[in-house]
């Protein structure tokens, strides 16, 4: 979308993003690409964080919550779930009537049942299906949600114009916007979000505690690594996650433990055939989901 195309939408606008890190920076950067606002100000409780991204230029100014949402026309919660009542709660306070404001967790219900309860119509709750390992300002860049699924988890009381706001901003950003209630998106990120950080996390875990790292690694191959990967993964924001979600993640991890103990089972009395079928069943579902979703992992 053109610069011109931006500006017959929303006009020249001020941006703050709260939460100044791999996500809000890459946000930033990519939105000041596309020349869609005129100016970004970041909020971050680590003077560090604030101080990266205004030395690498994905922010104009540094502020603190109260400050930089006064004459914001967007506000971009990008911070840790377990941070998200507290700032919706200062928000209610402080946020100009004008302003839209929007959030990237991973788990929509609780976040919205807040919103809603403070009254605060012009919050749209949203998830961004991106992410990696690596965390921070320095990591951001600005092609991070090119070709991503977006979900925006709108309720019956958020305002329709800041729906179209936030949509705006993520078309603006590359994205590709999608639209499911809050429930639906809890249940299904349960299992293709949430369900394999956990599942990297555990088989981390189970190796540190099998033989020293040193012992392994002539023995890692890329199979391990690439499933490792978002083992990396922050475990606070990770932590946060697991207690948002728990209502839909508790029976998808009792699902996978099931499955597993009937690989088991089928190793242990050498029905080796059919493991086949599963393994068959399994290859077959990974390539048609591979042609149907986006490049997203997170």
């Amino acid at each position: 979308m053109s610069p011109a195309a931006h500006e017959v939408v929303i006009g020249a606008r001020r941006l703050a993003i709260v939460g100044v890190g791999l996500m809000g920076g890459s946000l930033a950067a990519a939105l000041r690409g596309a020349r869609f606002v005129d100016r970004i100000v970041g909020v971050d409780e680590d003077p560090r964080s604030l101080g990266t991204a205004h030395a690498h230029g994905l922010i104009d100014d540094m502020q603190d919550l109260e400050a930089a949402v006064a004459e914001a026309d967007l506000v971009v919660l990008a911070t840790p779930l377990g941070a998200l009542p507290g700032l919706l709660a200062r928000l209610s306070r402080c946020l100009p009537a004008r302003a839209v404001v929007t959030d990237m967790g991973s788990a929509k219900q609780p976040v919205a049942e807040v919103a809603r309860a403070l009254g605060l119509t012009r919050f749209v709750p949203g998830h961004p299906m991106a992410g990696g390992e690596c965390s921070g300002p320095a990591a951001a860049r600005a092609d991070l949600f090119a070709g991503r699924s977006v979900i925006l988890t709108p309720t019956e009381t958020t305002d329709d114009e800041a729906v179209r706001a936030v949509q705006t901003m993520w078309t603006a950003a590359g994205a590709r916007v999608v639209m499911a209630d809050a429930a639906t998106h809890d249940r299904l990120v349960a299992y293709t979000s949430h369900l394999p950080h956990l599942l990297a996390f555990a088989c981390a875990e189970l190796l540190a505690e099998y033989a020293p790292a040193e012992a392994l690694a002539p023995f890692t191959g890329a199979g391990l690594k690439d499933f490792l990967r978002i083992a990396g993964s922050d475990p606070v924001m990770w932590r946060d996650i697991c207690a948002a979600n728990a209502a839909s993640l508790a029976p998808a991890l009792a699902a996978y433990a099931e499955r597993l103990a009937g690989y088991s089972e089928r190793v242990a009395c050498g029905d080796f055939e059919g493991l086949l079928g599963h393994f068959a069943k399994a290859r077959a579902f990974r390539a048609d989901l591979m042609r149907r979703s986006t490049h997203g992992e997170h």
